[in-house]
């Protein structure tokens, strides 16, 4: 398909390479009127005035075409149902392009904004979040009716939107409560729980320690059984961080046991790097825990996802991509599930302060166990039925649904009770076909 503009920023050039991904269309690229006149097959027609009788005309709004970044005027309304923005005229009430590239780039992000606690970008300064739409892929949506459309004007025209698939990913924080720790932290748990006078506790720890009782956060061979169960192919992201400390608690790389669960693991599927939070104050401590995890299991890693979900635009995702990084997995909220950038499918990161796209492949998360306990307060119960509504909502629009859960919520810490059997069953329920009615979230 020929797409005119008088001006192929790259900011264009970026978000047509998405959209036409994503409804199985190639575009050329055109400034020339001659040209764009004389081509006999379907074209867009993305300037002021429309040209033809025989085109799809967009007339644009001003961002594809602008440089830097500022404030941007949005008004949403309703169309086809769906929350649009960036108001304009032709085939279509809204400029999907705009449109699309403002929640893709993250726009808003590089925008002066309010950090959470812990100094991450706040889902309260999104328009996804003001406008209500943080729990719909809206640009699948979006893409959809313009499909339709397109071929409205065009009868002839094919075009492909991917089936929907699921991606279970799994995030190892902390491998296991009581072993493998070092003697310090094993004195020191033992002690905190005394002076709290949490006898069941301490009673626990001693025998997973002397071997009479499993680690109540060793979920490994329960999820393993679950994916070759249901033919699954999840990926694992593991903490590396060399020191602990608040938030980095996991088993040191160094011992035995972290290194054999993660060979374990690549032996069966793709694992990644779980970037520690002492690596958002140094970020030279990211590379240095990449090629741990590259040692213990003898090939190179370029994926991840950021511990805490922290990271800032555009620093984090740069160093990402200089430490031989090719895929992130940390475009979602860490204190409430939705759809970061309004979208169900993965993409490429948009450098908007370079003003040029980047081979860094997003994958976006909806749903994280984390969120939904703690943030959320939701009970198993309430969790599945978040779970639910998720799926429908990606499998209606052809997306690619990924879910965030961790070992610790699996295993059989009394905490988490109840966890596991609903997971369990949403598995079920996914890879079994049927679409569950739930009410929206």
């Amino acid at each position: 398909m020929l797409l005119f503009s008088h001006n192929i920023s790259s900011r264009l050039r970026y978000v047509a390479g998405f959209i036409g991904k994503e409804i199985g269309i190639g575009f050329q690229f055109s400034s020339d009127p001659g040209e764009y006149n004389s081509y006999d097959g379907p074209k867009i027609n993305y300037s002021d005035n429309r040209i033809s009788a025989n085109e799809c005309w967009i007339k644009p709004h001003a961002l594809l075409f602008e440089k830097g970044i500022r404030p941007q005027k949005i008004d949403c309304f309703v169309s086809n149902e769906q929350k649009v923005f960036f108001k304009t005229e032709g085939d279509l009430p809204f400029d999907v392009f705009a449109a699309t590239f403002y929640l893709l780039s993250r726009y808003e992000e590089y925008l002066p904004h309010q950090k959470d606690m812990y100094g991450r970008y706040g889902y309260e300064n999104s328009l996804a979040f003001k406008e209500q739409f943080l729990n719909k892929p809206l640009i699948n949506s979006w893409l959809h009716e313009f499909s339709r459309v397109l071929m409205k004007v065009f009868p002839s025209l094919t075009t492909h939107h991917s089936p929907f698939t699921f991606l279970p990913t799994y995030d190892i924080d902390e491998a296991y409560s009581y072993k493998h720790k070092t003697s310090w932290r094993t004195f020191g748990g033992i002690a905190k729980t005394f002076l709290k006078g949490q006898w069941p506790a301490i009673a626990e720890r001693m025998k997973v320690l002397n071997g009479s009782l499993k680690d109540p956060y060793d979920a490994f061979e329960w999820m393993d059984d679950l994916h070759q169960r249901f033919q699954l192919q999840p990926r694992y992201f593991f903490l590396m961080a060399q020191q602990t400390g608040k938030y980095d608690k996991n088993i040191l790389p160094a011992e035995v046991a972290m290194q054999s669960l993660v060979k374990e693991h690549r032996e069966k599927y793709q694992v990644g790097i779980h970037p520690s939070w002492q690596s958002g104050d140094d970020p030279s401590l990211v590379r240095k825990e990449k090629e741990l995890l590259e040692e213990a299991i003898g090939e190179k890693i370029t994926s991840s996802r950021q511990h805490f979900l922290r990271f800032d635009l555009p620093k984090t995702f740069r160093h990402l991509i200089e430490t031989g990084i090719k895929e992130d997995h940390s475009m979602g909220y860490g204190t409430i599930n939705g759809f970061r950038a309004s979208v169900a499918s993965p993409f490429y990161w948009y450098d908007l302060e370079k003003e040029e796209a980047t081979d860094l492949l997003l994958y976006p998360f909806c749903f994280m166990d984390a969120n939904s306990f703690y943030e959320q307060k939701h009970t198993p119960q309430q969790a599945l039925e978040e779970l639910r509504y998720y799926h429908n909502e990606v499998k209606a629009v052809n997306g690619t649904l990924v879910t965030l859960w961790h070992n610790t919520f699996l295993g059989t810490a009394k905490m988490f009770e109840g966890w596991k059997e609903v997971y369990e069953q949403f598995i079920e329920e996914v890879s079994q076909g049927p679409t569950v009615p739930v009410r929206p979230v």
